[in-house]
């Protein structure tokens, strides 16, 4: 199941780790478009207002997942490049029982506050009572997407993006067919939407515990009860890690959070082309996050391995595919925008309006590429105080800073918001640049013994 990054043609490696990842990012991200298309097409405008409200929420609800995940991610791929296969049995159970107690938590406080979420988020009344079912019902399942983060984080950290992809295949299948059942046969509306999430990932979730399970001798963990104690030492690691990343995670949903709910100030309207916007930013964000975890697991391995020659050529074809997808998505969107628009709605209101975003959409296209690149940096090479770093410099000072200068300050309202969200998309690219030239990711040690980590 492990399988070696560390030799072989890099391009090649590079693209068969993430074609899978990158098709399994994908289907995530359809499905949860589809959610948009098809309340779209059914509710108007009122019904993709409540869904892109929610799913902001959603988002913001799954930075614990993301950031630790992540981080054991590139501690796995860290021991494997290592080979540390006793080090590796712990890592996973102090990940799985870590993450499902984080989610019971979050999953509560989430039901309990609901209403003070949406008020925070300027839900417009109109669409408030369908948001309002959409994250109570996604809240409550949050266990599902927790684990199947975490699956796919082990997979992922050991070479293996294969498996991950043929997961998600069935939550995407099963949502999409369960979305037009519920929502346009059965007439459930947004809570339909939701439910079809719910119930996808919950059967993604069981049927990679099932593989897991049937093949536990080869990724070296047993499943055993005691084996899901968290090993101090690695316990240790994850939280150094995945603190940063967690922050890094919830510092970047957070301010689209507070973009968003000034764009809702603005009225209903600008509130469904906000969705459409963000899920056209969620289309690119498949390939950055493909590259991402492909681009950093190769980083860690190789780091551990101590293969330094390989990591220019790594981050070097990471921005270079990043780059070239880019461009293909911005020429669709120039081209055919009203093609594009057309796709998640037919209320007029919301197409007339939708031109606007196309600028901060081409934007945000290319902000991603660089921003993949950056991020395979800073994450691969396991700088806990960088990645906390660019945590509150991407989330909190770039995006807030630069949407309110542009949206309040320059008078360009919801354009100004967009290109903001937009443009922060290139800090992280600046600070994983200067750390490369710097060359101090050649001093990092592992930390998974507990040890204090070394920044040079």
């Amino acid at each position: 199941m492990i399988r070696d990054l560390t030799e072989g043609s890099i391009p090649k490696l590079l693209l068969s780790f993430t074609l899978p990842l990158l098709l399994s990012n994908a289907l995530q991200a359809v499905y949860n478009i589809v959610d948009m298309i098809v309340v779209g097409q059914v509710l108007g405008g009122t019904g993709m207002s409540a869904v892109s409200i929610g799913g902001e929420v959603l988002h913001f609800l799954t930075f614990l997942s993301i950031g630790f995940s992540n981080a054991g991610q590139i501690l796995i791929a860290r021991l494997v490049g290592e080979k540390r296969e006793d080090d590796i049995r712990k890592m996973i159970g102090t990940i799985f029982t870590f993450l499902f107690v984080v989610a019971a938590a979050v999953s509560v406080l989430c039901i309990v506050f609901r209403h003070g979420i949406l008020t925070v988020l300027n839900t417009p009344k109109e669409s408030y009572p369908d948001a309002l079912d959409y994250v109570t019902t996604c809240a409550a399942g949050l266990v599902f997407i927790y684990g199947y983060n975490i699956v796919s984080a082990i997979l992922r950290g050991m070479g293996d993006s294969r498996r991950p992809f043929l997961f998600i295949s069935i939550a995407a299948v099963l949502n999409i067919v369960l979305d037009v059942l519920f929502v346009a046969y059965l007439g459930m509306g947004v809570f339909g939407a939701a439910l079809a999430t719910v119930l996808g990932q919950g059967t993604s979730f069981l049927f990679s515990i099932v593989f897991l399970y049937r093949r536990r001798d080869a990724f070296h963990f047993d499943f055993r009860p005691e084996s899901f104690r968290m090993d101090p030492a690695s316990r240790t690691a994850l939280l150094r890690l995945g603190i940063p990343m967690a922050i890094q995670s919830a510092s970047v949903n957070f301010s689209k959070m507070l973009v968003t709910s000034w764009i809702n100030s603005y009225g209903v309207i600008n509130s469904a082309v906000a969705g459409i916007f963000n899920k056209l930013s969620t289309v690119i964000n498949v390939v950055g996050a493909a590259f991402n975890a492909t681009g950093g697991a190769m980083m860690s391995q190789n780091l551990g391995a101590r293969r330094y020659d390989r990591v220019k050529g790594i981050l070097g074809w990471v921005l270079l595919f990043g780059a070239s997808i880019s461009s293909v998505f911005s020429l669709i969107l120039v081209l055919f925008p009203t093609q594009v628009f057309e796709l998640f709605t037919r209320d007029s209101a919301v197409l007339l309006a939708a031109p606007v975003i196309i600028l901060p959409c081409v934007v945000n296209f290319f902000g991603t590429a660089v921003r993949t690149m950056g991020f395979a940096m800073v994450n691969g090479s396991g700088n806990s105080r960088l990645n906390l770093l660019v945590a509150l410099t991407d989330g909190i000072v770039a995006r807030i800073g630069i949407s309110a200068l542009l949206g309040f300050a320059a008078g360009l309202g919801c354009l100004g918001f967009w290109l903001g969200d937009a443009l922060a998309g290139y800090l992280p690219f600046l600070i994983g640049t200067g750390y490369y030239l710097s060359r101090r990711w050649m001093k990092q040690e592992p930390v998974i013994d507990g040890k204090e980590e070394k920044d040079g």
